[in-house]
């Protein structure tokens, strides 16, 4: 994982806990209403997080956000994993925890 600030670390965090709950609210990617309804409140203080987050960059005069440095983050924390998660599923079957 490339070395990251402390703000920029927090940023990462918090936006892999915001993709997370996303794919479980993601009607093409889960089975359970409740599951979904769980991840959607959830994603409101994952939100606010993220938000917290990216002020603490903007405060310690972090100004700039370094593209190519925080994708290599990402992938390193399986963001990319949960990114796919985000649309619908490209065989156009059941989710993949979906039952038989």
């Amino acid at each position: 994982m490339p070395a990251l600030t402390d703000a920029e670390s927090r940023v990462m965090d918090a936006y892999v806990a915001v993709l997370r709950r996303l794919s479980s609210v993601n009607p093409a990617q889960t089975t359970g209403t409740y599951t979904a309804l769980r991840a959607a409140q959830a994603l409101v203080s994952e939100s606010r997080a993220l938000r917290d987050a990216l002020a603490l960059m903007f405060e310690r005069n972090e100004k700039e956000i370094h593209a190519r440095t925080m994708a290599k983050a990402l992938e390193s924390l399986e963001g990319d994993r949960l990114l796919q998660r985000l649309s619908p599923p490209r065989d156009g079957g059941a989710p993949p925890d979906a039952a038989p």
